[in-house]
């Protein structure tokens, strides 16, 4: 049975992480190239904000017993294959499972470009996670 209470911390730390990043979200990709500080500050913010995403989205497949993932992205596909995320969210957090581990392991290469991409295109996506767990709970 899923924890129900973990998952809803895990939930509550998403959008205090959410919150926290709101205020670089006009930023230009000028702007984040020229300022370490900010640079910082998003990259390890979306870094934990990816993570605590695959911190639900792996306890949900641990105690559900679904297949074991082969690795961070497969992670969200496993959801998708059990009809709790979309095809177009399971598209996006696979990719950012990916950005998350270039963040990691290659973080002296970071495209600013991406970065920005996130922050423009794809913060919505966080609160669509959030939104299909909070509703899988409710089931």
């Amino acid at each position: 049975m899923v924890d129900r209470n973990f998952v809803l911390r895990k939930i509550s730390e998403l959008e205090q992480y959410q919150t926290q990043i709101k205020e670089f979200s006009d930023i230009s990709i000028s702007q984040y190239s020229n300022d370490w500080k900010a640079q910082r500050i998003v990259e390890r913010t979306l870094q934990v904000m990816i993570e605590t995403c695959l911190d639900i989205a792996a306890h949900i497949i641990s105690d559900e017993k679904y297949r074991t993932p082969e690795n961070y992205a497969d992670i969200f596909r496993v959801l998708y294959e059990n009809k709790i995320l979309g095809k177009s969210l399971l598209l996006s957090l696979g990719k950012m499972a990916k950005f998350r581990n270039y963040v990691v392991h290659h973080y002296d290469k970071i495209d600013p470009d991406i970065v920005v991409g996130i922050l423009h295109k794809n913060m919505g996506d966080f609160e669509k996670f959030k939104n299909l767990i909070i509703r899988y709970l409710k089931k």
